[in-house]
């Protein structure tokens, strides 16, 4: 079984079509699909989400994109989302750099106080890391949580090691898939493989085949593929050690 540890399943993208996407994932393997929040007027679409959809687990949190509209009393919300859900994980959270526009001050107030709600309520987290990766480690050391995923990995061996020194696993999907990404490829193909996770990000990161278009969790096998083809291993091996990884990373899932 494959787990996506990564997918906006409650997203617009999916409105017209999200029973027939689900059906595709179940049929292609992926039995395990993490929902992240990215805001707290998402938290009941995911909520619907999960509870409709076989195998999908949520998780709540506000994504850096979102902090500019989110108001302080959101993180209250927050808590008592997290306290009446129990979700697997806290998140989409983190910091962007790479946006125009995003006060970084605002970013890191939301990042670290949804740190500290994660270790109130002894939560991994959800990792989005863009042109950030030593400013997320920053606040991670002073604010220690209990493991969780780095997003969408693209930092250097060495912040991946460092990572996995704070009990993170590191999450590969579509960007991986393209000849050119030489350095994710490479950290695919020679990070330790008990730190890999696999993820779609869907409908966000379609990979190569997709030619920008829509992705979905039904990608995954083939993503799964091309991972296992980096390190020269069999299919079902590799979806079966990246889906006991996610599992200790993420209790929850079960």
């Amino acid at each position: 079984m494959l787990i996506d540890t990564h997918c906006h399943l409650d997203a617009a993208e999916f409105s017209p079509d999200r029973d027939a996407v689900h059906a595709a994932a179940l049929a292609a393997g992926v039995g395990r699909i993490v929902v992240p929040a990215v805001a707290v007027d998402t938290f009941p679409a995911v909520k619907t989400t999960v509870a409709r959809y076989a195998g999908c687990v949520a998780a709540y949190g506000i994504h850096p994109l979102y902090v500019m509209q989110a108001k302080d009393e959101d993180l209250t919300v927050l808590r008592d989302w997290l306290r009446a859900e129990q979700p697997v994980a806290l998140g989409e959270i983190g910091l962007d750099y790479y946006v125009a526009g995003l006060d970084p001050e605002r970013q890191a107030f939301f990042f670290v106080e949804q740190l500290k709600l994660a270790q109130e309520f002894n939560l991994p987290v959800l990792l989005h890391v863009r042109r950030a990766v030593d400013q997320v480690l920053k606040y991670l050391r002073r604010h220690p949580v209990c493991g969780g995923i780095a997003h969408a990995f693209n930092g250097s061996r060495q912040q991946a090691d460092e990572f996995i020194k704070l009990g993170f696993k590191l999450g590969f999907g579509g960007a991986m898939t393209f000849s050119g990404s030489t350095r994710i490829r490479d950290l695919a193909a020679n990070l330790p493989l008990d730190a890999i996770v696999l993820e779609t990000d869907a409908p966000d990161i379609p990979p190569a085949w997709l030619a920008r278009g829509r992705n979905a969790p039904a990608e995954l096998p083939r993503i799964a593929k091309v991972l296992a083809g980096l390190r020269a291993m069999a299919p079902d091996e590799l979806a079966a050690i990246t889906a006991a990884n996610a599992r200790r990373v993420l209790p929850g899932l079960g």
